[in-house]
């Protein structure tokens, strides 16, 4: 299939551009050039953006750090469904959807086809590029019906052609990215937060769905907004974006006492989870700084060992009959290929 075809080029471990386009705060050009580079000599070879991030910053930061870059052994995926577009905005207003960023440009919605053309043309010119690797249907969830008649067919097309290399939809959700997956010919799913130490609700019909018609999946906010992404939750963490339930504190707490007694730690069990499923074929985590970039790849190589998803699974604290596939082998067959 394409998409074992490109996970494998790849590699497991995939760069999330949404920080070097100012999320929650301001990154520095040297900060995010520095990132990307460091990404580029730790073996990492996949790189997400989207127009959404930064309003285009995260892109066109992205594509000057990637010049000098060998395109063919690097994979570039960005989204569409959210076009930018100029406004007439006070020097002081700021993007007012998690960027750190003028609100000079605002986002519109469209998963028509000509949106999408539209969308390509101006992220290959943001990236300094003449193809792209992947590209996402980025959070059609009040458009699914027009994402099946429009979007995707556009986006099949653009592969044929070549444009594109591979064609997938990017969701928090599982129910819509499974009947995309049964109803038109995607490559991949990228899955925010729905395969996770927490949430294991795709288990339920994406990751079956996925298996059976050869869809990779890409797991994202494994570490389900920041709940998992410390060895000990704090009492303020958020889960999904809002603050955590108690509830679901002492459960994270308690997987990390299990990661704790088989010398791990809670986000390095986050960041390998969703790698233990065989639908899942990368892991993508935000990197802001070279000092973030080498952190998560030493997470990342820092696979936990078999007996932890086996107490865990034990405890009740992953669902029954979640599948395991052993992490355990060469850093650089987890790292890239």
């Amino acid at each position: 299939m394409r998409s074992t075809v490109t996970a494998l080029r790849a590699g497991a471990l995939a760069f999330g551009g949404a920080q070097i386009g100012n999320l929650y705060r301001e990154t520095t050009e040297e900060e995010a050039s520095r990132a990307v580079a460091r990404a580029l000599e730790s073996g990492i070879r996949m790189y997400d953006t989207a127009p959404h991030y930064g309003l285009g910053l995260s892109e066109r930061r992205l594509g000057a750090a990637l010049a000098g870059a060998d395109r063919g052994s690097i994979v570039v995926s960005t989204k569409v469904g959210r076009l930018l577009e100029p406004v007439d905005a006070p020097d002081s207003a700021l993007d007012d959807e998690g960027f750190a960023v003028p609100a000079t440009t605002r986002r519109r919605l469209d998963y028509s086809r000509d949106g999408v053309l539209r969308s390509i043309e101006a992220s290959l010119d943001r990236l300094g590029l003449d193809r792209l690797d992947i590209v996402y249907v980025h959070d059609p969830d009040d458009h699914v019906e027009q994402t099946l008649d429009s979007a995707l067919p556009a986006l099949i097309e653009l592969r044929r052609q070549g444009v594109i290399g591979a064609v997938g939809v990017g969701m928090n959700q599982s129910a819509a990215p499974t009947r995309f997956v049964r109803e038109s010919d995607l490559d991949l799913v990228m899955l925010a937060g729905r395969y996770t130490l927490l949430d294991q609700s795709a288990l339920q019909d994406l990751l079956p769905a996925a298996l059976e018609r050869g869809v990779g999946i890409v797991a994202a906010g494994v570490y389900n907004s920041g709940l998992l992404s410390r060895r000990r939750p704090a009492a303020d963490a958020r889960f999904d974006y809002a603050p955590a339930p108690a509830s679901m504190i002492v459960r994270a707490t308690a997987i990390a006492e299990v990661c704790e007694r088989h010398g791990s730690t809670l986000p390095d069990a986050a960041a390998a989870f969703p790698l233990t499923h065989p639908a899942v074929a990368s892991v993508v985590l935000g990197m802001r700084t070279a000092e973030q970039v080498s952190s998560n790849v030493a997470r990342f190589r820092a696979a936990p060992p078999a007996a932890l998803w086996a107490e865990l699974l034990e405890l009740g604290l992953l669902e029954s009959g979640t599948p395991i596939r052993d992490l355990q082998g060469p850093d650089s067959e987890r790292l890239s290929s």
